[in-house]
C-alpha cells in the first residue's frame, strides 16, 4: 500500500504531521463522549439531554470546518492549523481552570472543541496538496487515520476522570496537545503547488455543481455515521449493558479502532477497484450492521462484533470518499473539504442527537439506529444513479491517473 514511489511523490514530514494534528484533535473533539457516563451522573442528565451534548462538539465541528476550508485556501493550511490548535488548547485550559460544573459551561466547552474536529478541513488539504492523483486515496487515507484519536479519548479519559475528577481530565489532555502543537511547527509545510486564493463568487459556485451535493450527502452518512457511534457508544454501552463507563470506554475504543484502522486501507482499496465500487459495497455493510444492532444484542460482545463490522466499513467508506473528491474537486479542495467534511459532522450530530432523543422517547435506540441505516440505502441508491454519469465525464476533470 505504501510504496517507495508513494514516499517519494510527497512530503513525509507534513504527512505525519498532518496525521498527529488530526489524531490528537479527534481524541478531545469527542472528549465528552468518552466522559459522558460520569458528567451525565454528576450533572443527572436525562438521555435526551446526553444526545445533545455529545452531538453538541460535533455540529460545531461540522460548521467550523466550512470556516476552516475557506481559510485554507486563503492563508494556507499551516497557518490556519496553527490558529485552529492554540484555540483548542486555549479552551481546554480555561475550562479546566475555571473548573466548569453545569451543562451550560459544558456545552461551551463543547462548542469550542468544535475546533478540533474542525481540523479535518485543514489536516487533509495539507497533507493531499503533496500527492499526485494516482496516490490520493492513500495520503488522504492516511491523514485521515487520525480519526483514530478517538480511541485514546475512550480508553483513557473515563480513568483518568476516576482517579482526578472529570473536569480535571480538560487539563491533563492539553498537554499531547502543545506536543503536537510544537511538532506541527517544526515539520509542517505548505505544498509549493497551493491554488490561488478564490472569490466569494467562486466559492460560491461550488454549489452549482451537483457532484458537491453528492459528497456532501455520501460523507454525512460515512463519516457521520462514524463519528455519531464514536461520541455515543460509551453511554450506550453504559445504558443497555449495565457496565461502568471505564470498561464501557474500552469496548468502545475496540469500536474506534476498527473505524480508523481500515480507513487507509478504504482509500487503497477504492485506488485499486474504483471508489464508487468500494462505496457501494460499504454502504451495504453498513446499513445491514445498523439494522442488525437496532433488534438488540442478547451480549455486549455481540453488539461490539455488530459494531465492530459496521464501523469498520464506515471508515473504509471515508477513505473511499476521499480518494474521489481530489479527482473531480483538486483545485477547490479547501473548500470542498470544508463543505464536505461539514456534512460529515452533521451527521454525526444527528445520529447522536436522533439516538438520546428515540432513547427517552421509547426507551430504546431502535429508531435512531434504523433511521440511518436508511440513510445509507439512500446513499447507496444516490450512488448507483451517478456512477455512470461519473466514469463517462470525469476526465474533463483530470482524473485520468486514478480509478474511479
Amino acid at each position: 500500500m505504501i510504496s517507495k514511489d508513494f514516499l517519494k511523490s510527497g512530503h513525509t514530514p507534513t504527512l505525519f504531521s498532518s496525521f498527529l494534528y488530526f489524531d490528537m484533535s479527534f481524541m478531545v473533539w469527542v472528549l465528552l463522549g468518552a466522559l459522558g457516563v460520569q458528567i451525565a451522573k454528576t450533572l443527572g442528565l436525562t438521555p435526551a439531554e446526553k444526545g445533545f451534548m455529545v452531538a453538541v462538539p460535533i455540529l460545531s465541528g461540522a460548521l467550523l470546518r466550512l470556516v476552516n476550508g475557506f481559510l485554507v485556501d486563503r492563508i494556507g493550511p499551516k497557518t490556519t492549523g496553527t490558529i485552529a490548535q492554540l484555540i483548542v488548547i486555549a479552551g481546554l485550559l480555561a475550562a479546566w481552570l475555571l473548573h466548569i460544573n453545569n451543562y451550560g459551561g459544558v456545552l461551551a466547552l463543547g462548542v469550542v472543541l468544535g475546533m478540533a474536529g474542525a481540523s479535518f478541513a485543514v489536516a487533509l488539504p495539507l497533507a493531499s496538496r503533496w500527492y499526485p492523483p494516482k496516490y490520493q486515496g492513500v495520503a488522504l487515507g492516511i491523514a485521515g487515520a487520525g480519526n483514530s484519536g478517538t480511541v485514546f479519548a475512550s480508553l483513557f479519559a473515563p480513568t483518568l476522570a476516576k482517579m482526578f475528577g472529570w473536569t480535571s481530565v480538560f487539563g491533563l489532555v492539553a498537554i499531547p496537545l502543545i506536543i503536537t502543537f510544537v511538532i506541527y511547527q517544526l515539520l509542517a509545510k505548505d505544498s509549493p503547488e497551493q491554488p490561488p486564493a478564490k472569490t466569494t463568487a467562486q466559492y460560491l459556485n461550488i454549489f452549482k455543481s451537483p457532484d458537491a451535493w453528492w459528497f456532501m450527502f455520501f460523507y454525512g452518512v460515512t463519516f457521520g455515521g462514524f463519528v455519531g457511534l464514536s461520541s455515543s457508544l460509551n453511554i450506550y454501552f453504559n445504558s443497555e449493558y449495565g457496565i461502568d463507563p471505564i470498561h464501557a470506554g474500552f469496548f468502545t475504543a475496540a469500536c474506534v479502532f476498527a473505524g480508523s484502522l481500515v480507513r487507509p486501507v478504504g482509500g487503497a482499496l477504492a485506488d485499486r477497484i474504483g471508489g464508487i465500487r468500494t462505496l457501494s459495497i460499504m454502504y451495504s455493510v453498513a446499513a445491514l450492521a445498523l439494522v442488525v444492532l437496532s433488534f438488540g444484542m442478547p451480549t455486549i460482545w455481540t453488539a461490539v462484533g455488530v459494531l465492530i463490522f459496521g464501523m469498520g466499513a464506515m471508515g473504509m467508506g471515508n477513505g473511499a470518499v476521499f480518494q474521489l473528491v481530489p479527482q473531480r474537486f483538486r483545485n477547490e479542495m479547501g473548500v470542498m473539504t470544508g463543505l464536505v467534511g461539514m456534512c460529515g459532522g452533521i451527521g454525526g450530530f444527528y445520529l447522536a442527537a436522533s439516538l438520546g432523543l428515540a432513547k427517552q422517547a421509547t426507551g430504546s435506540y431502535q429508531i435512531g439506529l434504523l433511521g440511518f441505516a436508511g440513510l445509507a440505502l439512500v446513499a447507496l441508491a444516490g450512488l448507483t444513479y451517478v456512477k455512470k454519469r461519473w466514469r463517462t465525464t470525469w476526465h474533463v476533470f483530470g482524473a485520468v491517473d486514478a480509478k474511479i
